[in-house]
């Protein structure tokens, strides 16, 4: 096989191969509803405008030393689209999207796959489930977007990515981007540059003594965080926390107005996702099996997803519209003890913003990162120890502010489900789209029998807010 048709994964792509277990796919599943969508329009789709990625002719290969890209030699559209004709009513149509979470990816193919119902009442069904090491949603948002122009006659204009090896280069900015952080530390545009003239010899001294404390102020924050990232407690044991039986369900809501969560932010003084965030604790509070007397020494976390791209320095960027994994996770402690919808909003607050600003979400894609690196016996291990920090997923995936069209046909609702990895059985989404808010739940059977009273619980919250003007 040829230099170009076999590369290694990045690493930070290759872990969720190596975090997934057979009770937990590490899958990504996208809705869509599209207006008038025919299987003849979407083939042609995918043809021309999918497939211009070519990673997505590739399927993940395992052989020393790790995970491989490799082209698949006999790659056919054909394998990777089913239209089914059936005409869902909507309550069918969540069941039968639950039970292709349930189904596997063929192995010896690219791990992606779309179905397509035309007939479903509400407009067509557009599914897709794509493996997490070719994308996180933050990457399949940018194709969407590239693909989903705002008017029916318009075409995408620029699309497409080639399938070219990166390890190499990443390794090497990866160990440059390191070494600068520790030789500068936390350099600032105060510290004296080659190029001035020479201090006198006591301002020097100063601003070298200045500099050292900062590399060491730098230093031991950074150790202090990755210490209390290891020692944060693990989340007490609750209903949410049972063994996973492997089966999984999906809900999703119907859309509310995002001028809603608009309001209540604005008359709180806090964000959308601060609201979202409350609207899940409280959810979630009922239905730990925790006494109400205990609820006030109960720890439970969500791990978020946050996008470290603007982090990360300009070499390790990814290009516009090119796939790839870059994002950290905080775990945001859910103030469950909370009595009021109020006080669960402002704690959840605090706690977002004091993560936002810390090490975490970068500590977070680093050890996931290396967890393709870590020989076998020790992987899970590592994982517990990662995931044991939370009990469920929350992820708020911002779409387009506008309408979109996918081959001409007006796309009406968007929605995605994200895996959860380690013995993690809950997994909340938030979407927004043309203005409108749904959440999606999806859960393993162990831990919740009806996802759609979650859901309904989420929006109850919502209405107990006050709104602004």
């Amino acid at each position: 096989m040829s230099h170009e048709q076999s590369h290694l994964l990045l690493p930070a792509d290759s872990a969720w191969l190596a975090l997934e277990r057979p009770e937990n796919p590490m899958t990504i599943t996208v809705m869509m509803r599209v207006d008038g969508l025919t299987a003849p329009r979407l083939r042609e789709f995918l043809q021309v405008y999918w497939l211009a990625w070519e990673r997505f002719r590739f399927m993940p290969v395992q052989r020393s030393p790790g995970w491989w890209w490799e082209q698949d030699p006999v790659f056919d559209l054909k394998h990777h689209l089913d239209v089914v004709l059936d005409r869902f009513s909507p309550d069918d149509l969540q069941d039968w999207i639950s039970a292709r979470l349930n189904q596997p990816l063929p192995l010896y193919r690219p791990r992606w796959k779309f179905w397509l119902a035309p007939n479903a009442e509400g407009g067509a069904a557009l599914l897709l489930r794509l493996h997490h090491c070719y994308a996180d949603g933050l990457s399949l948002l940018g194709i969407f977007d590239r693909l989903c122009p705002p008017s029916p006659q318009q075409h995408p204009a620029l699309y497409g990515a080639a399938e070219t090896p990166q390890l190499a280069r990443w390794s090497v900015a990866a160990k440059a981007w390191l070494e600068r952080l520790i030789a500068s530390g936390t350099a600032t545009r105060g510290e004296v540059s080659d190029d001035e003239p020479e201090a006198p010899a006591t301002d020097r001294m100063q601003q070298a003594g200045r500099s050292l404390e900062r590399v060491a102020a730098s230093g031991l924050r950074l150790l202090n965080e990755v210490s209390e990232f290891l020692v944060e407690p693990a989340d007490t044991p609750s209903d949410l926390k049972r063994p996973l039986l492997g089966r999984r369900q999906c809900r999703w809501s119907e859309p509310v107005a995002l001028a809603r969560f608009r309001s209540v932010a604005d008359a709180t003084n806090v964000t959308i996702n601060d609201v979202l965030l409350s609207c899940v604790a409280a959810a979630v509070r009922g239905r730990l099996g925790i006494e109400a007397a205990e609820l006030d020494d109960a720890v439970l976390h969500a791990a978020v997803p946050v996008d470290i791209r603007s982090r990360l320095p300009a070499d390790l960027q990814p290009e516009p519209g090119s796939l790839g994994n870059y994002f950290g996770t905080v775990f945001v402690p859910l103030p469950v003890d909370g009595e009021s919808p109020l006080e669960r909003l402002y704690r959840i607050k605090h706690e977002t913003r004091r993560l936002k600003k810390s090490w975490q979400p970068g500590i977070a894609w680093g050890l996931v990162a290396s967890a393709s690196a870590i020989p076998e016996p020790w992987r899970q291990p590592v994982a517990d120890v990662f995931y044991r920090k939370a009990s469920a997923v929350v992820s708020n995936v911002p779409g387009t502010p506008e309408p979109r069209y996918m081959a001409g046909c007006r796309i009406t609702e968007q929605m995605f489900w994200v895996p959860q990895a380690g013995d993690i059985g809950l997994g909340v989404s938030i979407v927004s789209y043309a203005g409108q808010i749904q959440f999606g739940v999806v859960a393993d059977e162990a831990i919740m029998a009806d996802p759609g009273e979650f859901l309904a619980d989420c929006l109850q919250e919502l209405q107990r807010f006050p709104q602004g003007h």
